[in-house]
């Protein structure tokens, strides 16, 4: 016998074989009950079986994945006003504490001064989502935006602005290792923060003032590039802040720092045991602008109720303006945040009035970005890889209901205050400017006399004149320079005698390039004198080999903080 069953014979199971068929059955079964079941029998899997989308196994935050192109979203559609509701999504934010005002809480309601003055109600809804698809296809009437994310989504927004809300003023912060003072330094380091939103922009922004270009690197194993800053993404802002705080308490060093908002910037630092430091906030540095955005088609449909919006929204302002302790209760409801953390929350931001409103639109104000000047700051900090072809600024604004409200007189007592915000140490931080930045003015040669049919020559005195507008109290110290080609020539017709000698011109010249830059921005934009020094370096502090970029003016600029 050889084991098989003979032709026309049925196979025949032992006890054992028996015993193991019944429990492969049995555990096929078990397996698929499981399966389909196992949620309802046994309840989800817990964080610790499964690691989020969000975190990777170490439970720090995940990396995003690097995107190269702005998101698209969905093709615009008609709102359908109905039963008389405004919908409009806000985020948790104490910049839309004057909405919140206004409406006396999230709900609709009859006692809003919307009700009250233009017979329509109000519906908030707090959302950390970006609602930009659903504005477009008509699901929410408005929310709310910064002017950096207009400049990013602004060709595909179907949406007008009617009304700019106010400024973040300390809410956003860049959070670095303790031994980085200026954001020169973070040349060739690499940053975390979240792309695509205001922290996004502000690292930009400060970068492209410093000279550095971007690089962005899609995970911990890419390779900086040395001579630019790299910036690596999370899903969020927090999450940008604790990937930076798990650095570094891991010691790995892969991190300078991140930019994130509050209050994970003061949460940061605090943790770091003395590791991290804030570098600069936006608390004196007024490039983030918070706008409302109204669906166009709405919008050009009832053209009445976006000026009772409108109106409504500066009644608010000025609510929490002028009595705010009077509205804490209402904010904080809102947010679910205590008297006291609303209270330090308003701290943060600045909320417009009507004059403040015309003159960002304008561009007539002095003290702080103006729509279209910070629509042209994200342009060129994103560059034109990422924002291509985008709109005129005009295209975006509706500023007919500011024009109606300022011709009716009902906010004339109010003008535009907008001030520096001084620490208790007060006064400019001297001893580290913010940033330095190297900028090439074309003088006559051997003299101090600026040539002003250059095109690059106004466009460099504008670049300046920037810079101060949007940050109110700082100061800038203008350090000219002059080639140092003809050091050794010198010295071969006179020697160190003569050295000395042409090494004291040089400085005399380069001192008065600085000074007459300095007579030029005085003049052409009326900048406070006071806010401007200017010293002469000569040829001591020569920037490389090439005698082109050793005639210069660097500029160093000292923000308040």
């Amino acid at each position: 016998m050889n084991g098989q069953p003979t032709p026309g014979e049925q196979p025949r199971f032992t006890t054992l074989g028996k015993l193991i068929s019944i429990l492969l059955v049995s555990g096929l079964i078990a397996l698929g009950v499981y399966l389909v079941l196992g949620d309802q029998l046994f309840g989800p899997a817990t964080p610790t079986d499964t690691p989020s989308a969000a975190a990777t196994e170490g439970g720090e935050p995940a990396i995003s994945e690097v995107k190269v192109d702005v998101p698209k979203l969905s093709p615009q559609a008609p709102f359908q006003y109905k039963d008389n509701i405004v919908p409009i999504e806000i985020s948790e934010y104490a910049g839309y504490a004057g909405l919140i005002a206004a409406n006396g809480g999230l709900e609709p309601t009859e006692g809003s001064l919307f009700f009250k003055n233009h017979g329509f109600k109000v519906k908030l809804t707090v959302s950390e989502e970006e609602s930009w698809s659903a504005l477009n296809e008509g699901k929410i009437a408005a929310s709310v935006t910064t002017v950096d994310v207009l400049a990013v989504y602004g060709k595909q927004l179907h949406a007008v602005v009617p009304a700019q809300i106010g400024f973040s003023r300390g809410a956003d912060g860049l959070v670095v290792r303790s031994d980085i003072k200026r954001i020169n330094q973070l040349k060739g380091k690499t940053i975390a923060t979240a792309q695509f939103t205001e922290v996004d922009f502000f690292i930009r922004y400060l970068a492209q003032e410093a000279g550095l270009a971007i690089n962005a690197l899609g995970s911990y194993d890419a390779t900086p590039h040395p001579d630019r800053l790299n910036l690596i993404y999370t899903e969020d802002g927090f999450s940008a802040g604790d990937l930076f705080a798990s650095d570094l308490k891991s010691g790995k060093n892969r991190l300078a720092g991140c930019v994130t908002w509050e209050p994970k910037v003061s949460e940061v630092v605090d943790g770091s045991g003395g590791k991290a430091h804030v570098l600069t906030t936006n608390r004196n540095l007024l490039i983030i602008a918070d706008v409302l955005i109204v669906h166009r088609g709405f919008a050009e449909q009832y053209p009445k109720v976006v000026e009772g919006l409108v109106q409504g929204l500066l009644e608010g302002n000025r609510m929490v303006r002028d009595k705010p302790d009077t509205q804490l209760d209402v904010i904080g409801r809102a947010f679910k945040w205590t008297r006291d953390d609303t209270k330090a929350e308003l701290a943060k931001v600045h909320l417009s009035n009507l004059p403040e409103n015309r003159a960002f639109f304008s561009g007539a104000i002095d003290a702080a970005g103006s729509f279209a000047g910070l629509y042209q700051l994200a342009v060129l900090a994103y560059g034109s890889d990422l924002i291509k072809d985008p709109p005129d600024p005009s295209r975006i604004v509706d500023a007919r209901h500011l024009d109606t409200l300022e011709k009716g007189g009902l906010f004339k007592e109010q003008q535009v205050a907008i001030a520096p915000i001084r620490s208790a140490g007060g006064g400019s931080v001297e001893t580290d400017p913010l940033l330095s930045k190297d900028i090439r003015f074309l003088f006559e040669p051997n003299s101090a006399t600026l040539d002003l049919s250059n095109k690059d020559n106004i466009a460099n005195l504008d670049a300046i004149r920037r810079m101060m507008q949007v940050s109110p109290g700082s100061t800038m110290l203008l350090r000219g320079h002059v080639d140092n080609a003809r050091v050794a020539d010198f010295r071969k017709q006179g020697g160190e005698a003569y050295v000395r000698t042409q090494a004291l011109r040089a400085m005399e010249l380069s001192k008065n390039r600085a000074d007459t830059i300095r007579k030029l921005l005085i003049e052409r934009y009326s900048l406070d004198p006071k806010r401007l020094d200017v010293v002469g370096r000569g040829w001591e502090e020569p920037a490389g080999a090439d005698s082109e970029q050793n005639r210069r003016v660097e500029v160093q600029w000292f923000t308040i903080e």
